[in-house]
């Protein structure tokens, strides 16, 4: 079957629900949507404590694990992404966080990158969502994603907020605002109690239009490549190999993971990698599956002497009263994501900007496979956020049905080792303020036993797993080892273009769904040569 679009856009995730609903905006343009996974119709999806009932279940996610990280004692690491409508999207936890402004003047500062700048970026930020807070310099309030502020009632994410100061790592309203750096309540893509994925806000408007056609369970087998041009894909769906013509553009948005992948699949990628894999080389393009990087996590729990009704809400009956509370109200335990706190702190004062992040849920949790059963206490994840490891993806084989090979490399630089050592000492300094008096318990992970500074980075090598932000592995920039272009062209080819995670030059500090989807509605503007949104200033502030 040969259908011709103007763009086909594969992978219906953060990037790509994006990207339909901008570039089909021009209602004389032909959109194909390829997802590989199924609608979005499991109720769990909505619901924002369902998260954890959904990232294991196979049909709903990619399940890859990671090669043997040699520096977690050889562990390998679970690697959920995605495989829904929505992608990572409709499986995360919801937190909305753009990261640091320097993280995007960073990126400026790279030769040919200075439209990706933060006082660039902002307005495509500001014009994607639609907050709670209400519009200002910072924040949007007239766009198609639902943003609120976390507002589920416990004492104990008041005293981790109040303890940021007492701890001396600051505290702050508003962590995508003026001051980004200290504890706060944070905010989730969340609208009347329910998930707002990228599905949701995007890709859903866009199917209204009518010039849109989405097709599910549609496996990318490899991208055409025709006298040096990308002319369309071939996919597998119900059985068939068919292939969808592009006249435009065909744009990958697979995510850090499969995006870098299907280039080399379809010859674009390591001359001498793609070689021993008998894959001809269309392009020689060494970056492609290169400096990939995650934000590597820890998890410290303590007991809580107060018991509070989240500590026994997986008991069936109340579990199904927090349920029906959600169906007719909308509130409740259901409609948190759990995660409803967290900040940006300084591994110590000698850093430009905070290079460590918290998490912090008013309950401790154990895990026996996908079961997940709840305790009385409270965890806290630990980030470190702007790793120097590096690590790669590459093919395992020819086959596109066989899982990339993922190597992280976590911790192959010691300074990151270092940082997450740290991370356990600010930790427990800010577990030890008086706001957590009468609130804290016994510390469960990684127990007082774990003191001396080899103890904690034993502990952390045994401990340490992802926060599931891959990215960086289809770099943008000029040079040899980058793979797109400042416009998301793929070198070397034309009518190619990636638009997702994996072309960020270098990952940002903070949770990545919103920053992906900044990403893809201002390459929707570069695509379809649309003048860009005004550069808008906010001042901010360096210390908390």
């Amino acid at each position: 079957m040969h259908e011709e679009f103007d763009y086909i856009i594969v992978g219906a995730g953060s990037a790509g629900c994006v990207l339909a609903n901008r570039l089909g905006a021009d209602t004389s343009q032909r959109i194909l949507v390829l997802e590989a996974g199924p609608m979005d119709y499991d109720l769990m999806i909505h619901v924002p404590a369902g998260v954890y009932s959904v990232w294991h279940k196979p049909g709903l996610n990619w399940n890859y694990d990671s090669e043997p990280e040699p520096e977690l004692d050889s562990r390998q690491v679970f690697i959920p992404r995605g495989k829904v409508l929505g992608g990572s999207s409709s499986i995360n936890s919801m937190v909305y966080m753009r990261g640091h402004p320097l993280d995007y003047d960073g990126w400026a500062s790279r030769p040919g990158m200075a439209d990706w700048a933060f006082d660039r970026c902002l307005p495509y930020f500001r014009a994607g969502e639609c907050s709670d807070r209400g519009g200002s310099v910072w924040r949007g309030d007239a766009g198609p994603l639902g943003v609120s502020q976390a507002g589920y009632d416990n004492p104990l994410f008041d005293a981790f907020v109040a303890a940021g100061p007492q701890a001396g790592q600051g505290q702050t309203d508003d962590p995508n605002g003026y001051q980004p750096e200290g504890t706060t309540r944070l905010d989730a893509t969340r609208r009347h109690g329910r998930r707002c994925s990228a599905a949701i806000a995007h890709l859903r408007p866009a199917l209204k239009r009518g010039n849109v056609t989405l097709v599910t369970g549609a496996v990318v087998q490899r991208v055409v490549i025709e006298n040096g041009r990308a002319t369309g894909v071939e996919y597998i769906h119900r059985g068939k190999r068919l292939r969808g013509q592009a006249g435009r553009d065909v744009i990958l948005s697979g995510g850090a993971l499969n995006s870098p992948q299907l280039l080399m699949l379809s010859g674009i990628g390591p001359a001498g990698h793609l070689t021993d894999h008998g894959i001809p080389v269309a392009v020689d393009s060494p970056g492609v599956g290169q400096n990939l990087q995650d934000h590597a996590c820890i998890i410290l729990q303590y007991a809580c002497p107060l018991r509070f009704p989240l500590h026994v809400v997986d008991h069936p009956l109340r579990k199904a009263a927090a349920g029906l509370r959600w169906v007719f109200m909308r509130d409740g335990a259901a409609a948190s994501n759990i995660w409803e706190a967290g900040g940006l702190i300084r591994s110590d004062d000698t850093v430009a900007y905070a290079d460590l992040q918290y998490h912090f849920a008013p309950v401790a949790f154990e895990y026996d496979g996908p079961k997940i059963t709840l305790m009385q206490g409270f965890a806290i994840h630990v980030d470190q956020l702007r790793p120097r490891s590096r690590g790669a993806v590459t093919l395992r084989s020819a086959d596109p049905a066989q899982a990339p090979r993922l190597n992280f490399n976590f911790f192959s630089e010691p300074a990151d080792l270092d940082e997450m050592v740290q991370g356990v000492l600010r930790t427990r300094e800010l577990i030890s303020q008086p706001a957590f008096e009468g609130l804290r318990g016994a510390e469960i992970t990684p127990g007082p036993e774990v003191h001396s500074l080899d103890q904690i980075r034993a502990w952390v090598r045994q401990a340490s797993e992802t926060d599931f932000h891959p990215s960086g592995t289809c770099r943008m920039g000029v040079g040899e080892d980058a793979v797109v272009g400042p416009d998301l062209k793929v070198h070397g080819v034309e009518g190619l273009r990636v638009v997702d995670a994996s072309v960020m030059p270098r990952i940002t500090s903070g949770n990545l769904n919103a920053p992906t989807q900044m990403i893809a509605a201002k390459a929707a503007d570069i695509i379809a040569r649309r003048d860009p949104l005004p550069a808008e200033q906010a001042a901010y502030a360096f210390r908390s």
